[in-house]
């Protein structure tokens, strides 16, 4: 008669684990990361000031509608898949499949609830920082979509909200978080550790948004060590990607000179 142990997958090795995580990390985040630091470079050692400069989150890729409308799909269906390749890594066979990364389905309400909270506690202080950073040349003028309007404009930029807080707060909190504990981690190096990540792949906006971005993942890191719920920050980023890509419009147009469109 075989023990009830023998069945059981052998927990991975540290080295194993360690390898994995930079894995997932190249095949997104990290390697945004990278690029970002590499992109804030190039546009310090410009000859055009940094506060004249824009980054465009949503750009068009054709000047023809339909093939626009294929590679804006196509871009956000294969940058997902990060978030699949750690859904498959930590799914267990038993409920919940994934309260690994801190979703196990019950009080979804409440989730959404604290998630609506954190935008409320985020996006005021967000505008001010980027305001402020504008006036003091930290920022870039971010363009957050640059699309035509087409009949999908709108929900090609909600997908892109979805895809970035499924990519971010998958792997950022749920993955990570779970991993570094299993290397022996404690949790406020976990909590910076993340956060500093969260902030360097935000560096080609400027420096303003790597003290933006670090103070978010710091908020983010703490809650989400106090409650264990991946969604209410999957709620909450994309409201506010959602908001911010969709309402830019009117923003511009209200607030111009915060975007650079000032004469």
């Amino acid at each position: 008669m075989h023990s009830s142990t023998a069945t059981l997958s052998p927990a991975p090795s540290r080295a194993r684990i360690r390898w994995e995580t930079t894995i997932v990390l190249a095949l997104g985040l990290g390697e945004s990361a990278v690029y970002a630091i590499v992109q804030l470079a190039y546009r310090l050692t410009d000859s055009v000031p940094l506060a004249d400069q824009t980054a465009t989150l949503n750009p068009s890729r054709s000047d023809r509608e339909i093939f626009d409308l294929i590679y804006q799909v196509l871009g956000i269906a294969f940058s997902i898949v990060p978030v699949l390749l750690v859904c498959f890594l930590l799914w267990r066979v038993s409920r919940p499949h994934l309260g690994r990364l801190g979703l196990d389905g019950t009080r979804v309400g409440r989730d959404i609830g604290r998630g609506i909270l954190l935008v409320l506690a985020i996006g005021l202080p967000g505008l001010a920082l980027y305001t402020g950073g504008r006036m003091l040349g930290l920022f870039v003028a971010v363009n957050p979509g640059s699309l035509d309007n087409y009949w999908w404009t709108v929900p090609v930029l909600l997908l892109s909200a979805a895809r970035a807080a499924l990519m971010e707060e998958f792997v950022v909190l749920g993955y990570l978080f779970f991993r570094l504990k299993q290397l022996g981690w404690g949790i406020w190096p976990i909590i910076i550790a993340t956060s500093v990540l969260r902030a360097s792949y935000h560096l080609y906006q400027g420096p303003g948004a790597f003290v933006g971005n670090l103070a978010m993942g710091l908020l983010f890191g703490w809650f989400f060590a106090r409650t264990g719920r991946l969604l209410p920050f999957l709620v909450a980023h994309f409201l506010i990607d959602a908001l911010a890509f969709v309402g830019y419009p009117w923003a511009a147009a209200t607030f111009p000179a915060l975007f650079g469109l000032t004469g």
